[in-house]
């Protein structure tokens, strides 16, 4: 499954180890962090990882919650058919600005990123079987 994550660079350090584990669980994750370099048109790149993805992760904290581009990733999800049930939040730091729409998605709640992988690859795979 290819699986987008969405974060603020704030809490890149979280985000780098969930990444790592959430591959090691047998996902195919694209990480613009990673995979973009400074001359790179990132919004054109964004778009192309979001339209290849079938899955998106959304790491939020105080940080990410105030992304405009993060607003942008959801709202492409969130029209795209592919991403049903396929849109997972999960909760890095506590924030009360979680947007109401991911609310409803069941957040997932943990600090430590290997065993949240292991949460978000279960529910993905879990997902993929009912397709």
């Amino acid at each position: 499954m290819s699986v987008f994550v969405s974060y603020s660079q704030k809490d890149e350090k979280w985000a780098r180890e969930f990444i790592h584990r959430l591959s090691e669980e047998g996902m195919d994750v694209w990480d613009a962090e990673a995979e973009l370099t400074l001359g790179d048109n990132w919004n054109l790149e964004v778009g192309k990882a979001l339209e290849r993805a079938n899955a998106m992760i959304v790491l939020l904290s105080p940080a990410s919650t105030r992304s405009e581009n993060l607003r942008r990733e959801i709202e492409y999800a969130l029209g795209s058919k592919k991403f049903q049930d396929r849109v997972i939040p999960v909760i890095v730091k506590p924030t009360d600005q979680i947007p109401w729409i991911l609310k409803r998605f069941k957040p997932i709640k943990g600090s430590s990123p290997s065993r949240v992988s292991e949460l978000v690859a279960r529910r993905l795979k879990e997902s993929a079987a009912l397709s």
